[in-house]
């Protein structure tokens, strides 16, 4: 889904119940701000374990993949994400890398990952699904909700109220208009 706010209002009003993802990703796809529940996967350096979760039915969910933090071998590719958008993902979030950027940047859709790389895996590897991964600090729980937008990304026990996150984020903005007049 479309994020009709930012992460810096969420984390403004609701702070204390958040997880902040620590590592600075880089964004693809036309969808800059998105959220949905989580559904995980672990993988290392093969794109099968993330073809096979794209492939059920998204639901306006936000696949978190843990790729091991590679840049070696992208994971998800233009035809993967692809599978994505027509399977009603709101995005993705990978600990890892892509590849075919340009065309995944035509797409309706939003992904998180660390770089991009023409290389990709030749040599299966299983992979594990629906279970708590943890990088960047954070940790991602089936179930649990992910907001991302150009900031950060962020993880949430339950859903978040953006028109109740957007009210905080007035009365911040005219205290610092104060804080700057004295």
């Amino acid at each position: 889904m479309t994020m009709m706010g930012t992460t810096a209002d969420l984390y403004d009003h609701y702070h204390q119940n958040l997880h902040v993802c620590e590592l600075q990703f880089q964004s693809f796809g036309r969808r800059k701000r998105f959220y949905g529940q989580c559904a995980t996967v672990w993988t290392h350096e093969d794109h099968l374990p993330v073809l096979n979760a794209l492939k059920a039915e998204g639901h306006g969910r936000v696949l978190v993949v843990d790729g091991g933090g590679s840049l070696k071998v992208g994971v998800l590719g233009d035809r993967i994400a692809g599978v994505a958008v027509q399977n009603n993902w709101a995005g993705i979030v990978l600990y890892g890398a892509v590849r075919d950027t340009c065309a995944i940047n035509q797409l309706e859709i939003g992904v998180k990952a660390l770089g991009a790389t023409a290389r990709r895996g030749w040599n299966p590897v299983s992979g594990v699904g629906n279970g708590v991964i943890n990088f960047g600090g954070a940790l991602f729980s089936p179930g649990q909700w992910v907001y991302a937008d150009e900031d950060c990304v962020l993880v949430s026990p339950n859903e978040l109220d953006f028109e109740l996150a957007g009210q905080t984020a007035a009365p911040l903005a005219a205290l610092e208009v104060v804080a700057d007049l004295k």
